[in-house]
């Protein structure tokens, strides 16, 4: 029996000197969670928060993985446990997750399990962020464009057919994320309840619904709502911690957030380190001083921070969103928002400068900082071939035909789900000429074709051009893209894209319509492997399907792809939609992350709508454009 016991004793003792080397070594991040003895979760004392009865204070940082390849979610996590961080945020992206109704993808770069397991085996607790509304400058606030298929739909609310659309996802998203909660031995400490209600509150019964949504299918740690300061009111929930977003720390702010909840501690669950971009301004810029400085402020105060972003990532694809109060706009490809990690995961000087002052506030020294990745730059890329659009079009689907025009959402393509990106031709047949109106019914931007002639483009605010008068009978063909759905404001209910109402000619209503879905997916660029595709012609324009090869060494590196000469489209790689691209700026490269790279020849395909250039250029730095200082 002394024998045994002595034996228990030895292994106790061997393991307490690990954890405690482990622990001086910053080792830490290696031992699995679930090795701790777990009891009660994260709490919102009377002033600060505590985890097993002890004082703890997140350090948190926003990286969300649906904008990061999944080869490099690790990298990125390092960085972040190297920034002197505690916790990682995430918002759930359902659009992608439901691209069709009742058909779920958890999948590859979509597979939330893994994602948060690896964060947990890095050492990083977890605040998730599941919606189902996210904002988040994605498309639609990350809500599924096939809920507008129904015409009465009211995002946002109890209206039945969006809660039967949101218990539908949460029966399946939830499942994959409540046994990794932390009394269950996983990292995740606390699920915010929706996402800043409070600047929308249509429905006071809403905030209610998602909140018995998420406990009874096992939500049991700290539930969080998160707004800014005009919505706090609004969007707080009794029996849930609200938090508060903002850029610069004003006195009044957590006087205000007492008002909301007395004797709870102050989160700042989006400290906003830089900002997003939108074509046809500037690449928006906050001073790294400026950030540590009220950074700094919010440490002293004793509150938690939570970065917002730590790292941005892309919008890869179709998947940025827009905002439309005044004017629409919608948002560029890159999300690099300034953040203290590049686009391409590159430290910033705000990392260094944030890593300094949280070393400050942690008992332990910080992990060293993983190397930086070499990037690649591979010059020139001559196209050679093209393929026009309207040779494409008898290879594709059959066209739709109505006498009214339909909305991309509504048509009957993507399982009967309509159609979610991309772009839709609408075709029909005119007599003579007179002024073309689109009556604010084209969304979001439109080229208006005669005869396969270009005449004019229409978007919101140019309305309207004129058709020239010929006599006889033409075709009329108006190639209309969805630029974004917008992700924040009061017209998010109304989103449909494409033709999403009568447009006329003479002050007639257009009608007897052929409708071509390009969605442009993988498998429709991959079906333009059978295409005749020809040289490119001396003045190559749009629109019209351009390919070219990117010859790449032993081992692929990001790079960055500038389109010089081209006008606005959308550039794939291997298949892979790299995003959109347009020559009013601020960017003018693209990430291409060498994980989507293989050794030898790389496939290029670009869509451009306008004018081509001949030429693509590989570069190793990114140009997001002329720099504006957010105050």
């Amino acid at each position: 029996m002394r024998r045994e016991q002595r034996r228990r004793l030895g292994a106790f003792l061997l393991l307490l000197l690990g954890v405690v080397l482990l622990r001086r070594y910053n080792w830490i991040e290696f031992i699995p969670f679930k090795m701790w003895n777990r009891g009660i979760g994260l709490q919102a004392g009377e002033s600060m928060f505590e985890l097993e009865g002890r004082p703890f204070r997140i350090f948190g940082g926003s990286m969300h993985y649906f904008r990061v390849p999944r080869d490099y979610w690790r990298d990125r996590m390092l960085k972040m446990k190297a920034c002197g961080l505690n916790t990682l945020t995430t918002y759930v992206a359902w659009n992608l997750h439901e691209p069709t109704r009742g058909k779920f993808d958890f999948s590859g770069n979509l597979d939330i399990e893994a994602f948060v397991k690896m964060a947990a085996d890095i050492g990083l607790w977890v605040i998730m962020r599941p919606g189902p509304y996210i904002c988040a400058e994605w498309d639609l606030g990350g809500l599924p464009s096939w809920l507008l298929r129904d015409k009465n739909m009211q995002l946002r609310t109890t209206y039945k057919g969006f809660t039967e659309a949101t218990d539908g996802f949460f029966d399946k998203l939830i499942p994959k994320l409540a046994h990794l909660q932390y009394q269950k031995g996983g990292p995740i400490i606390a699920v915010q309840v929706e996402n800043e209600y409070g600047s929308y509150a249509k429905d006071p019964n809403y905030l209610d619904y998602v909140k018995t949504a998420l406990l009874k299918r096992g939500i049991v740690e700290l539930l969080v709502t998160s707004d800014n300061k005009d919505g706090l009111s609004s969007g707080s929930l009794e029996g849930v911690l609200a938090t508060i977003n903002f850029q610069k720390l004003e006195p009044v702010l957590f006087s205000y957030l007492d008002t909301i909840q007395t004797k709870k501690p102050k989160m700042v669950m989006e400290y906003w380190t830089g900002w997003f971009d939108q074509w046809g301004s500037d690449h928006h810029v906050f001073d790294a001083d400026m950030v540590v400085e009220t950074v700094q402020e919010i440490l002293k105060s004793g509150a938690s921070i939570n970065l917002y972003m730590f790292h941005g990532g892309t919008n890869f694809g179709f998947m940025n969103g827009a905002l439309h109060f005044i004017e629409y706009k919608a948002d560029v490809t890159s999300y690099d928002y300034d953040a203290p990690l590049t686009e391409a995961g590159d430290y910033t000087s705000k990392y260094y400068k944030l890593r300094d002052l949280f070393s400050k506030f942690i008992e332990e020294p910080l992990p060293i900082p993983p190397s930086v990745m070499t990037k690649g730059s591979y010059g020139m890329v001559q196209i050679k071939q093209y393929v026009s659009l309207w040779d494409v079009l008898q290879s594709t689907e059959e066209p739709f035909k109505t006498v009214e025009p339909i909305n991309m959402e509504n048509l009957s393509v993507n399982d009967d789900n309509g159609q979610s990106y991309g772009y839709t031709l609408y075709e029909t047949v005119i007599f003579g000429g007179g002024q073309f109106h689109s009556q604010g019914n084209i969304r979001d931007r439109a080229q208006v074709f005669v005869s396969n002639q270009l005449v004019g483009s229409i978007d919101f605010q140019n309305l309207e051009l004129n058709i020239a008068e010929v006599p006889g009978y033409r075709k009329l063909r108006i190639l209309i893209e969805n630029c974004g759905r917008v992700n924040y404001g009061p017209k998010l209910n109304n989103q449909r894209k494409g033709m999403v109402g009568d447009v006329l000619l003479r002050s007639a209503p257009l009608r007897n319509f052929k409708i071509y879905s390009l969605d442009m997916k993988k498998s429709f660029i991959e079906s333009l492997q059978v295409a005749q595709w020809n040289d490119v012609p001396d003045e190559p324009e749009g629109p019209a399907f351009f390919r070219g090869t990117l010859r790449v060494g032993f081992m692929p590196l990001d790079t960055f792809l500038k389109l010089e000469g081209w006008e606005k489209g959308v550039i794939f790689v291997n298949g892979q939609n790299l995003g959109r691209y347009w020559n009013i700026g601020p960017q003018s490269t693209l990430y291409l992350p060498g994980t989507w790279l293989h050794p030898g020849e790389n496939e290029i395909i670009i869509f451009e709508q306008y004018r081509a250039g001949r030429l693509l250029q590989s570069m190793d730095v990114p140009l997001l454009g002329k720099t504006l200082y957010v105050d």
